[in-house]
């Protein structure tokens, strides 16, 4: 393994442990448990008198079974973990990764309040801001994801409630400067709030300044592209105080089914992203080399947008980054390309075994040129198929990315 590889892989390795033994129940009985804690469904709990009942209302923090739609067993099982993971104080699983980028946008803001969203934002945390957030309100100004700390310092406004960061970015991949944000935020005030999808166990947002952690685990903590929920984490008991109390009053929660798929594909993330890691990371290395690439964004080349931020603050790296092609390439001729692919599935979202394209030219929104490709774009998620099938593959696909161009 050459060094490249051993960074990108070597946070995944270091999780092994947690990944396993985190998230179980606390107290067994005397008796044989299962390895895989069973999934309990149910909405109506049972009190055995009024006083009980009563008592258990005031538990709602505690990650402890209250009512269905305050939280299963296994969810608060998989809650419980995902604060360990993350290095936070508690945890909140919702329904999905937007409802954990949305519920703390609402739990934390109010009108009249001013968000600074990253102009790299995932498209529906923006249109979001666009169109709710502004019925409510609350206004948006977009920054340039390399801004400079004098520059985000300028926009900052007293009504300024949050600072809202993704790192890296979604599409373009620019790795943010999360201390210099959090030095920002907190100077004025404001919480940070970071999306941490691509970062999940290789980034510490809490001991890099950040007060709310978001996570889409649709990705890989779920790995099988067979679930659909979220997860937001804080450190601060007043925080979560906050986002508990948004979440009830939202009806914010996961199904059992998707917390107990969730948690059965933690126990692997580790190892999967391992070698997922390092096969992109390879296939990234690869398409640098093709005549027909203009650039690779991965944050773990020292040319992507940020790679000095990667390198100081992460412990490896996601197996998911952008490919833009040379102008001269027609975006039709990208498209021929993008249904050559076998091995590749074509489909949006990310983070399970199987490797993923998806064209990303004209889903890429900006207030600002910075950043903005000039050629076509793609993104590629590299699951757990064989490096070099994958290459041959791409390889293919190239061959008709030139013959439709010409033709």
């Amino acid at each position: 393994m050459n060094q490249d590889e051993e960074r990108v892989s070597a946070g995944w390795a270091k999780l092994g442990s947690l990944l396993v033994q985190g998230g179980r129940p606390e107290e067994g009985p005397e008796e044989g448990v299962f390895v895989n804690a069973p999934v309990t469904r149910g909405s109506t709990v049972l009190y055995p008198d009024v006083a009980a009942l009563r008592n258990n209302g005031s538990r709602s923090y505690d990650h402890e079974l209250v009512y269905g739609a305050m939280g299963s067993p296994v969810q608060h099982m998989l809650e419980r973990l995902l604060a360990r993971i993350e290095g936070g104080g508690d945890c909140q699983v919702v329904s999905s990764g937007l409802a954990a980028c949305t519920m703390p946008l609402l739990a934390f803001m109010a009108a009249g309040e001013h968000l600074l969203l990253p102009d790299s934002v995932y498209f529906p945390t923006r249109r979001f801001a666009d169109t709710m957030l502004a019925r409510m309100g609350i206004s948006t100004t977009y920054y340039p994801p390399m801004a400079s700390e004098a520059d985000i310092a300028a926009l900052m406004r007293p009504e300024t409630s949050v600072l809202f960061a993704e790192s890296p970015g979604s599409h373009t991949f620019e790795v943010q400067d999360v201390p210099m944000l959090a030095r920002i935020a907190h100077a004025h005030g404001t919480r940070l709030m970071l999306d941490n999808t691509w970062g999940i166990g290789v980034f510490q947002p809490f001991l890099h300044g950040v007060d709310v952690s978001i996570q889409a685990l649709t990705k890989y903590p779920a790995g099988h592209s067979d679930a659909i929920l979220g997860a937001v984490t804080v450190a601060s008991e007043t925080d979560w105080k906050i986002l508990r109390d948004a979440a009830i009053q939202l009806g914010q929660l996961a199904g059992p089914d998707e917390c107990w798929l969730t948690l059965r594909g933690l126990r692997t993330m580790g190892v999967r992203l391992e070698r997922q890691s390092r096969s992109a990371l390879a296939l990234a290395h690869w398409l640098r080399e093709r005549p027909e690439v203009a650039r690779v964004l991965h944050p773990a080349l020292e040319d992507c947008p940020g790679h000095q931020f990667w390198r100081r603050d992460f412990t490896g790296a996601s197996a998911l980054f952008g490919v833009e092609l040379r102008g001269e390439y027609p975006v039709s001729a990208m498209e021929d390309m993008i249904d050559a692919l076998a091995l590749f599935g074509l489909g949006a979202s990310w983070g399970g075994y199987e490797s993923l394209v998806l064209p990303t030219t004209g889903g890429i929104r900006r207030v600002h040129a910075d950043g903005y490709p000039s050629g076509p774009t793609f993104r590629l998620h590299i699951g757990l198929e064989n490096v070099e099938d994958l290459k041959a593959d791409l390889a293919g696909g190239f061959e008709v990315l030139r013959v439709s161009a010409k033709g």
